[in-house]
């Protein structure tokens, strides 16, 4: 399809949308009654029927559509060439969280409700409306409209849906190895973040990396009675807390030597949109019962929890913690934490200068062991990209509101295996909000934003179809 179509069809794609939107909510809820749980094997055949379900709405529009096994659940591969111009891989997830407590809910999980709200729009409550069920429909429907209407698509589309993300995507690595040159396209489309505000859409452009790392610290082979031991033998808790207290600097940043190698200012162009943002900065920290920014000082919130890394503590463990009080010196100490990068840090290196710092605070007659629990590197969309620019500006027509270059202080590691496997970037587009209570009870998608995130995919695509 040339340039010249798609614009001229467009208009009429989006009347599609609109007057077939009580179909496209029907086969939303098909999609959330199948209670496709991933991290509980007794839902398997669950995703499994999820799976089937995508593939067969896939073939139905002309896709060449199957499901693919795994080692755990099945991805669902889907290709249409019949546009022309960019190729684009869209990804989403059809696997969704457990409902647990299930007391919470007001209603049934898995059996979608409309709850009209005060403000005019209409909540779809049930587990999966947000993340992803309803972010991925977004995407096939519009697909659908422009079949509907053109009987094709605009450009080239793959589609890549898996059952796996909310167990952190192990069979993502192997499975894009192994399809590399099937799956290879000009960028990846994502589904599954959420918009500026409620009425500004956002393209995120900047993911943090992140590095997680436990520690134990041991001192004495038992713990000690702190009457006949006190001073003279070494208190794990005390090493733990020393080395704790000497990662962070008096100005809010991070330590450790050589952690900043590679990280760059923020973009003059990135920083100026930012600032133009409505961002309520003491709302912010205010809505959590704080007021001071702990951060690096100079910068801003956004700049501080989009564009800088990050070195926090989860978790520290040690001593006697009942009720009542024992007076031990405790032998063992153990801390749980991880560093958010951005782009420019190396994981690994970072893990090295990490467990650097540690050992040369150790005393002589005490050891340290260090865990890891994962790692992955940051993710950053170059800004001046011309499909990204398509994006913002057909977004910024759809929600008449100019669409945010955003970033992230969140980790989406099956990003990096895009780029790693693949060689590719990622745009990633979602029309959430931020009160959309995922992995809660009571989650819930609002009815405005599935139907003009249908039509905002739409837009994208015919922006996509024109020539630079």
């Amino acid at each position: 399809m040339n340039t010249n179509d798609a614009k001229n069809h467009l208009d009429k794609v989006l009347d599609t949308i609109d007057a077939n939107i009580d179909a496209s909510i029907e086969r939303l809820f098909e999609l959330i009654r199948i209670p496709s749980v991933s991290t509980d094997p007794a839902y398997a055949a669950d995703c499994r029927r999820a799976a089937d379900w995508l593939a067969g709405e896939l073939s139905g529009l002309g896709f060449e559509a199957s499901v693919r096994d795994t080692a755990r659940h099945p991805m669902v591969v889907g290709h249409d060439h019949s546009g022309e111009g960019p190729h684009v891989l869209f990804y989403g997830h059809y696997d969704v969280q457990p409902v647990d407590p299930l007391s919470l809910w007001n209603s049934d999980p898995f059996e979608p409700k409309l709850v009209p709200q005060l403000n005019g729009d209409t909540h779809i409550v049930a587990r999966g409306a947000s993340d992803d069920k309803g972010q991925l429909l977004t995407f096939v429907e519009a697909c659908r409209a422009w079949k509907a209407v053109t009987g094709k698509l605009p450009i080239r589309v793959s589609t890549l849906f898996e059952g796996e993300e909310e167990i952190s995507s192990p069979s993502l690595a192997p499975f894009l190895e192994k399809t590399s040159e099937e799956l290879k396209a000009d960028v990846v489309l994502v589904c599954d973040t959420d918009m500026w505000d409620a009425e500004t859409p956002a393209v995120t452009t900047m993911l943090r990396g992140v590095l997680k790392e436990e520690i134990e610290i041991t001192c004495a082979d038992r713990d000690l009675h702190s009457g006949i031991y006190g001073n003279a033998a070494r208190n794990a808790l005390q090493v733990l807390s020393d080395i704790i207290s000497s990662l962070r600097t008096p100005d809010g940043g991070v330590a450790v030597e050589g952690f900043y190698d590679g990280v760059e200012e923020l973009p003059a162009a990135v920083k100026a949109q930012w600032q133009r943002l409505p961002f309520d900065e003491k709302g912010f920290l205010g809505d959590v019962g704080l007021s001071i920014p702990a951060g690096e000082r100079g910068r801003s919130i956004l700049e501080q929890v989009w564009a800088r890394p990050t070195c926090e503590i989860h978790g520290i463990i040690g001593g006697y913690t009942d009720e009542g009080f024992k007076t031990v010196i405790p032998a063992k100490a153990k801390a749980k934490l991880s560093f958010r990068l951005v782009a420019g840090q190396d994981p690994e290196k970072i893990r090295v200068a990490f467990h650097t710092h540690v050992r040369a605070r150790m005393p002589e007659d005490c050891k340290v062991e260090f865990l890891d629990h994962g790692a992955s590197p940051a993710t950053v969309m170059p800004i001046d990209g011309a499909l990204l620019q398509k994006a913002l500006g057909a977004l910024t027509v759809e929600w008449e509101r100019e669409a945010a270059i955003a970033g992230t202080g969140g980790s989406i590691p099956i990003l990096g295996e895009f780029k790693r496997k693949l060689g590719m970037d990622s745009l990633l587009i979602g029309f959430a909000r931020f009160d959309n209570r995922i992995h809660s009870p009571n989650e819930k998608y609002d009815l405005s934003s599935y139907r003009k995130g249908i039509r905002s995919w739409a837009r994208i695509l015919a922006a996509f179809a024109e020539r630079d």
